[in-house]
């Protein structure tokens, strides 16, 4: 199976760090089980300047380098591969944070992973003037069997694959959000994605 992976949140624990990070630069505490929205300006109350001022540092080598993995992804991850499956990591991030990415998989032996930089939520709400490798007209031919992923602000880059399987990781910001439809499920932890897509796998 052909299987699209988001990276934040669902392979590493980003919005864990980001919150530790708002506190250091802006003593802002706002603990992870309360980040409500997707939207971090929203959920730690920033402005434009301290928005950015924390996007850029989120995101440079340092900080990317040091996220946690979460638990069971590596793991899972690597299963797959062993498997025959192809694996896709399609992350918002913008290509500046390519190759600290690409060197946070190596790190965590997800050296076989494709890595794409994928302009999903808009430049205007990310790091100003981003570039990114994938086009969106080169992501609507892939196709995918699978997709894990925790944004709803991306669940529309799977209309176009109506017989898609999503594996929603239950995160704060996604409690509430009802899913799209019947191809969407909640998966608490990455024992429950496991197990979900050996089901897809065995009944295709």
């Amino acid at each position: 199976m052909n299987i699209y992976i988001d990276f934040d949140d669902c392979l590493c624990e980003t919005a864990r760090a980001f919150s530790l990070l708002v506190e250091r630069l802006f003593g802002k505490k706002v603990p992870y089980e309360d980040i409500r929205f997707f939207n971090l300006q929203k959920t730690f109350s920033l402005t434009d300047a301290q928005y950015e001022e924390m996007m850029i540092a989120g995101h440079t080598a340092e900080a990317l380098l040091s996220y946690e993995e979460t638990p069971g992804a590596v793991d899972t991850v690597n299963g797959w591969i062993d498997d025959g499956h192809v694996i896709s990591i399609i992350t918002g991030r913008p290509y500046s944070a390519y190759e600290a990415s690409r060197q946070w998989l190596d790190r965590h032996g997800l050296e076989r992973a494709k890595l794409y930089c994928f302009n999903k939520y808009g430049r205007d709400s990310f790091i100003k003037n981003s570039d990114f490798s994938l086009e969106p007209e080169d992501y609507y031919r892939m196709h995918f069997d699978v997709a894990i992923e925790d944004s709803p602000h991306a669940f529309r880059f799977f209309d176009h694959l109506p017989d898609l399987k999503v594996c929603v990781v239950d995160r704060p910001w996604n409690h509430e959000t009802p899913l799209p439809g019947p191809g969407y499920t909640r998966c608490g932890d990455w024992a429950t994605i496991r197990r979900l897509v050996e089901e897809i796998g065995a009944g295709r």
